[in-house]
């Protein structure tokens, strides 16, 4: 038995959103959106000592949401001794505008 439809059919988009929601999985976390927007806002290397000083949240909480940003080639980060150092990873940004705008591109009429 088929559904009746209520209008004619949409178009549904065919792209493969498949890393562009990697990537935003990545980012759908308040903790991990407050750490990306400290790398891009720093001048220089942000040490993990200082998310745990400033999140509400325990070490090896900061250590997982700087990994999942690391996984996800958003952030680097460079061991120094105890500590470990993060920034922005290159073309994190421009990842992050085209991920959006591949979803949220207009239709093209020609």
């Amino acid at each position: 038995m088929s559904m009746q439809r209520c209008c004619p059919p949409g178009e549904i988009a065919s792209d493969e959103f498949g890393a562009a929601a990697e990537l935003l999985k990545a980012l759908a976390d308040p903790h991990r959106l407050r750490i990306l927007a400290t790398l891009a806002r720093a001048s220089d290397e942000v040490c993990v000592c200082d998310f745990t000083a400033a999140l509400p949240l325990n070490q090896p909480t900061v250590s997982h949401h700087l990994r999942v940003l690391r996984e996800a080639g958003l952030v680097t980060g460079e061991r120094r001794g105890t500590w470990v150092y993060y920034r922005l990873a290159d073309g994190a940004r421009e990842r992050i505008v085209a991920a959006v705008d591949g979803a949220l591109r207009a239709q093209v009429r020609a």
